[in-house]
């Protein structure tokens, strides 16, 4: 079992900054990939941001330069630092982490995607 903890949410004033956090506990045998993804009603869920277990990092277009994505290996968590929030970037944000469960499974390659239950953030004009 894993389980991701999602922190950090909250109400906003555009122009203002966030920071979430999410830790990932439980049985796996190493974390790869992890990342922040967002929903807002009606629309689908999109990346936000990601980044490898080695820190290479991957934007959307649409928070470039105002968001930054990071991770601390040893206490298995993921930060999005966002800065200069939009009312557009209201929405539930999601923590995703892909994992390996055990030895055998990151030798055959058998990785598992996993979701948090989500965040709000919502940001007033």
């Amino acid at each position: 079992q894993v389980q991701l903890v999602e922190s950090g949410g909250g109400l906003v004033q555009a122009g203002g900054s966030l920071r979430l956090s999410c830790v990932a506990s439980g049985r796996f045998f190493s974390i790869n990939d992890m990342g922040w993804y967002r929903q807002a009603p009606g629309n689908q869920r999109e990346l936000v941001a990601s980044i490898t277990k080695i820190g290479s990092t991957k934007y959307a277009d649409s928070v470039k330069g105002r968001f930054t994505i990071s991770r601390d290996n040893a206490k298995n968590t993921v930060y999005l630092q966002m800065n200069s929030l939009k009312p557009e970037d209201t929405a539930e944000y999601y923590c995703n982490i892909n994992y390996f469960r055990d030895y055998v499974g990151s030798i055959q390659g058998y990785a598992i995607n996993y979701w948090g239950k989500g965040t709000l953030v919502t940001v007033s004009s």
